[in-house]
């Protein structure tokens, strides 16, 4: 596609500005001579119809949940509903001043107050934070939370490691590296879950804590949680649960009742605020009654019906984010449990359950599923053995010329040439359908003609790119040429 500089001509305009109510050369005066060009900008010449034509047409090259199915395993990329668009914008939370004082701010407050009120029912667990603005954010304060709790106990230079399952979330080992932990990997046992014998072995008075994906990044809930969280307690560590597989079990478990310490929820996964690009985020962190001192202030207060600011918590990590996190995200979020409510929550999890597991038995035959075990919200195939050289990248390529986004690819890497995929509960049968019709036609394809797969994409507006190479060699497309 052209750019917007190889559009019009000399002298075209898209708007009419008023004449200046001084002269050129008068308003210049008032500018330093070191503040000013030395030549005028270089800006495309254009009609008003060229300049919207052109940026609708790159709209129209943009792929998003609003435009089609977005199965990438472990973002539960699924529909957000535009009420709750229309009620984020409305002027009382967009037009507040985030340094009003707590009285001028009541409603707000109130509605802060309450959404934690929700995420610690939902999470079983007394104390929260909405500060975190992301996922990984949420991951990091919970391993300060836990670190502070390891140095109020003058255990800091003894309990140094966090346990890991290979089958955990990528961001888990930085968030724990950052803050200040030595990682330790447990492996999968044959059914795709924690070992049980290699994490009796792991823990010792060295251990602060363990982070677990629940369900795992192969989409299966860990049958023994309670024999793991038991064991890591008995060892005098905490258990920290990363909240972004949470579509698989709303509304029907609680990581407080299988023994969580830490929590994070994805309030732009789970509760169908904007992901991605369509962002920004929020990961509150529900915690246990141990790491209620050190939570993030200030905390939002409720007395005679009033909402204060809370300062007082002299152990507290501090602050992690200005003012009161994304607060519109929240309110997203908040309106999304209110339409729902228990039974539509609950509702929600049976449906991603159920289109995980409808898509993996049309494509089991077909594809190799390394651990085949009930699904939650989403599963893994492997690419591995489709045909001739074909490899998971070339599936994926392919299934953009069948209108689809491609799913999570070469992840977890447990498993070799991963295709990981969740449907959310939001799409329909018919899509489900069509998605498992393209793998079985590009299956077929890899054995009959292989090609059609190592050249794909054909459709797009940019063929196979070289991503290797684009990251080690980046060209960047400027005004009048490119630079290195």
């Amino acid at each position: 596609m052209s750019t917007i500089y190889d559009r019009g001509a000399p002298g075209r305009r898209a708007v009419a500005l008023p004449e200046l109510g001084q002269g050129e050369e008068e308003l210049l005066a008032r500018i330093p001579p070191s503040l000013r060009r030395r030549e005028g900008p270089h800006l495309p010449e254009v009609s008003q119809p060229e300049l919207v034509r052109h940026y609708t047409a790159l709209s129209r090259m943009n792929y998003g949940v609003d435009t089609g199915f977005y199965p990438l395993g472990s973002c539960t990329m699924k529909h957000n509903p535009k009420l709750h668009e229309d009620l984020a914008r409305h002027p009382g939370f967009t037009e507040l001043h985030p340094l009003l004082p707590a009285e001028e701010c009541q409603g707000a407050l109130a509605l802060l107050w309450e959404m934690g009120e929700y995420l610690k029912g939902i999470a079983g667990m007394p104390g929260i934070t909405l500060q975190p603005a992301a996922g990984a954010h949420g991951e990091l304060t919970g391993m300060l939370l836990l670190r502070r709790w390891v140095e109020d106990r003058g255990e800091l230079g003894v309990r140094t490691k966090i346990l890991l399952p290979d089958s955990a979330h990528g961001t888990n080992p930085a968030s724990a590296a950052m803050a200040g932990f030595s990682v330790v990997s447990l492996p999968s046992d044959r059914r795709g879950m924690v070992d049980l014998e290699a994490l009796k072995g792991a823990l010792g008075p060295d251990v602060a804590g363990i982070m677990l994906t629940v369900p795992n990044t192969l989409g299966i809930f860990e049958e023994d949680i309670l024999t793991i969280t038991d064991l890591v307690h008995g060892a005098g560590g905490l258990c920290y649960f990363d909240g972004a597989n949470l579509n698989a079990y709303l509304g029907r478990a609680r990581p407080g009742d299988m023994g969580a310490d830490i929590f994070h929820f994805n309030l732009h996964k789970t509760f169908s605020t904007p992901h991605g690009g369509g962002g920004p985020g929020a990961g509150p962190v529900t915690v246990s009654e141990a790491l209620l001192p050190y939570l993030p202030v200030p905390d939002i207060g409720r007395e005679d019906g009033k909402y204060r600011l809370v300062w007082d918590r002299p152990k507290s990590i501090g602050r992690v984010h200005p003012y009161f996190g994304n607060t519109l995200v929240i309110a997203k979020a908040l309106a999304y449990i209110l339409t729902l409510g228990d039974e539509g929550l609950r509702d929600a999890s049976a449906g991603a359950v159920l289109a995980a597991n409808y898509l993996k038995g049309k494509l089991k035959g077909t594809y190799r599923v390394p651990y085949d075990r009930l699904a939650k919200h989403e599963f893994v195939l492997s690419g591995e053995g489709l045909g001739d050289g074909i490899r998971t990248l070339d599936i994926a390529k392919r299934l953009m010329d069948y209108g689809f986004h491609p799913p999570t690819v070469y992840f977890p890497l447990i498993v070799r040439e991963a295709l990981m995929i969740e449907p959310t509960e939001t799409e329909p049968r018919e899509v489900l359908d069509a998605f498992a019709e393209a793998m079985l036609r590009i299956a077929a394809e890899a054995r009959e003609h292989p090609e059609l797969l190592r050249e794909a994409p054909h459709a797009t507006p940019v063929r196979r790119l070289d991503e290797a190479r684009a990251v080690r060699e980046p060209w960047l497309r400027l005004a009048g040429g490119c630079v290195g």
